[in-house]
């Protein structure tokens, strides 16, 4: 099922040229766009503390999911990206293990908290998210399994964050 959904998506690319650079763009660089807006999100509010505890949770969601789960997983989980099983040229470079996704799980940790601070923002972050992981499979570097492992690692880091701080959270925000 992994690599029927996988060839059933990347079987698109190579077709239109715009596709293929929508793809690229959002397997690549849509991440930087995303933590860039990101990072603007918490100056919304007037109070430093606040701001300061928002830039905090997506500091630290973003550590624990990419920085911690994923690399500790693909050192324990040697799982080969789509291209090395299936030997073709993928449209992006990539190396080492595939699962999970440390796009993904880094974008959905972050939306996650940010969903918690500005729903409708989060809701963004989401799409963002799955848009970001849908490209990468679309572009050959990603198998839909990874996509979900991220998705799952990234909203279990997103929570634990949360929870983490939210005794601090109701104290800056109930003074």
């Amino acid at each position: 099922m992994n690599q029927n959904l996988f060839i059933l998506i990347h079987n698109l690319s190579g077709r239109f040229f715009w596709l293929d650079e929508l793809g690229i763009f959002l397997a690549s660089y849509y991440t930087y766009v995303l933590v860039i807006i990101a990072l603007a999100l918490p100056l919304a509010y007037k109070s430093w503390r606040t701001s300061l505890l928002f830039y905090c949770e997506i500091f630290l969601a973003g550590i624990l999911s990419r920085g911690i789960f994923t690399e500790i997983i693909r050192f324990l989980y040697n799982h080969p990206r789509p291209f090395a099983v299936l030997n073709f040229t993928p449209l992006i470079p990539e190396s080492g293990n595939s699962f999970p996704s440390g796009h993904t799980a880094f974008l959905f940790a972050i939306a996650l908290i940010i969903y918690f601070w500005k729903p409708k923002w989060g809701w963004f972050f989401f799409i963002s998210g799955l848009l970001v992981g849908l490209a990468r499979i679309y572009v050959g570097v990603h198998w839909p399994f990874d996509i979900l492992g991220g998705i799952v690692i990234g909203l279990l880091s997103g929570f634990i964050i949360y929870y983490l701080l939210l005794e601090q959270k109701n104290k800056l925000l109930n003074k």
